[in-house]
């Protein structure tokens, strides 16, 4: 079981941010995330913020034993060779001590229309946008396999969300993580539709690793995780936002792990 947290690249100085990883990792912490966005989604709309990959490029550099990705790239901002390309340099540049390197690739379809409109980017409809994802997956998993050098390792391909009709079925498709960001009952009910999809295209759901977020730990989210990881979730997800970047919670969500392992 592992804990990982997003780090919101927004209302903070990017010495603040690099700081916070570095606490992070010092922690104990398995996983850092940040974000695909261009503004902010809390707080001062037009408040500081940073764009995410070539802050991953940075992370990668920076830490030694994290892993770290986006939750999640957006798939409508970039042609798939190129992300293809990004995210295997990136996850090389976190390769170290003989390692093979440690990068996430979380992806999704868009949903924050801002960025598209101020970047110039058509919005459509969220099922143009998942269709676009679908088609993307496998162009992406080719140029994998085209580039030289190759990626250190099978990268891991993180998708986020929980659309029954599309959604699921790219999971089953392409996932090794699925995100969600269901309550209990819920998750619980689209793992029957999850399974559902992966019988009808020839895999086993074991294969895909459960994700979800949480949140500061009160008695009744203590149990919510507890109920999670009945359900098999194995990474509980939880975020911080500056100016207050709340890492008492973060100690404690680590302190929740330890005593469960």
């Amino acid at each position: 079981m592992r804990v990982g947290v997003q780090i919101a690249p927004q209302h903070a100085s990017y010495s603040t941010i690099r700081d916070t990883l570095a606490e992070l990792e010092d922690l104990g912490v398995d996983v850092a995330f940040n974000w695909d966005h261009f503004y902010p989604l809390s707080g001062e709309p037009d408040g500081l913020h940073f764009e995410g990959w070539t802050m991953l490029a940075a992370w990668a550099e920076q830490t030694t034993t994290i892993q770290f990705g986006p939750l999640v790239t957006c798939n409508s901002y970039r042609n798939p060779d190129l992300l293809a390309d990004m995210a295997r340099t990136v996850d090389h540049i976190s390769a170290k001590n003989g390692e093979p390197g440690r990068l996430i690739f979380g992806i999704g379809s868009g949903w924050f229309e801002r960025d598209y409109d101020e970047y110039g980017y058509e919005f459509g409809t969220a099922g143009q946008r998942l269709d676009a994802l679908s088609e993307a997956l496998p162009r992406i998993e080719a140029r994998w396999a085209k580039l030289n050098p190759a990626p250190t390792r099978d990268l891991p391909i993180l998708i986020g969300g929980g659309g029954e009709k599309k959604t699921l079925r790219i999971v089953a498709e392409h996932a090794d993580i699925w995100h969600s960001f269901s309550d209990t009952a819920t998750l619980e009910r689209k793992l029957g539709i999850l399974g559902d999809w992966c019988d009808t295209v020839g895999r086993d759901v074991s294969e895909i690793e459960l994700s979800v977020g949480t949140r500061a730990g009160d008695g009744a989210q203590l149990a919510e995780r507890e109920r999670q990881l009945e359900l098999g979730v194995t990474l509980f997800t939880l975020g911080i936002s500056a100016p207050d970047l709340d890492m008492q919670s973060v100690r404690d969500l680590v302190a929740w792990r330890d005593s469960v392992r």
